[in-house]
């Protein structure tokens, strides 16, 4: 299985995971070209995208989904509820209930808890190899987080630094409140904790993902956990424009 995060961030969101026989991204909060650009850069031919997980329906997450879709004709997998929101220029999909298998992709999903109609992590299979993906979620419920222990590849949230947020004169205090809520986003400091329980032997790579552009830096989240976890892990910083590199596991 090989991953890139091909945008992380406030403004646009997008994963492309490609293994022997499936080509899949996770949300297209991007444009259309800026997507169609980073694909052909990595190789790939944007009509070969089999498929398409939606986290959930903010903007950040689909902006670039109906153009996408139109050109390309993949399948969307998302939930009812997700389906509901944006159904209107969905042309192939299927609403997803339980575990997906795709070829040699298996899919599991979890609910997340975010300040959208539904909102989900994922987590994929391949072989015996686990990429876990979760952004969105003001916290991570017991349950799911022994469903996501020691898994080979996490792309995990760590979208803000608590002083660089209640120090922004440029966010009211409602929207500082709803970023710190129980449906908002996990902090620098939450991802750490978060992290320190769920990596394993088996975890080789962490990305560190939907950092703020205006309430963290990429230096502050990096330092964060970088001293805190195993030295074997490979701990890379997301970026909202740059796709990282094509990383196998």
């Amino acid at each position: 299985m090989k991953i890139s995060i091909l945008a992380s961030g406030s403004k646009g969101n997008c994963t492309y995971i490609e293994t022997n026989y499936t080509k899949t991204l996770i949300d297209v909060g991007m444009s259309n070209l800026y997507i169609e650009k980073k694909l052909i850069a990595l190789g790939v031919n944007p009509d070969d995208i089999n498929n398409i997980f939606i986290t959930h329906t903010h903007i950040d997450h689909i902006a670039g989904l109906k153009v996408f879709v139109k050109k390309h004709h993949p399948t969307v997998y998302l939930t009812s509820k997700m389906y509901e929101e944006i159904k209107d220029y969905l042309i192939d999909y299927v609403i997803i209930e339980d575990k997906v298998s795709l070829s040699d992709l298996t899919v599991d999903y979890f609910k997340t808890s975010h300040d959208a109609p539904d909102s989900v992590g994922y987590i994929f299979k391949n072989n015996d190899k686990e990429f876990v993906y979760v952004t969105d979620t003001g916290y991570i419920n017991f349950k799911n987080l022994k469903k996501i222990t020691n898994k080979d590849f996490y792309a995990f949230e760590s979208n803000h630094d608590i002083e660089l947020l209640m120090n922004n004169p440029n966010y009211p205090y409602q929207i500082k409140q709803r970023i710190l809520g129980d449906k908002g986003h996990l902090s620098n400091v939450q991802c750490l904790e978060y992290l320190k329980k769920i990596v394993g032997d088996h975890t080789k790579y962490i990305v560190l993902a939907h950092l703020s552009e205006q309430n963290n830096d990429p230096v502050l989240a990096l330092n964060n956990i970088q001293s805190k976890l195993d030295d074997n892990i490979k701990i890379i910083v997301a970026k909202q424009n740059e796709n990282t590199e094509l990383i196998e596991i």
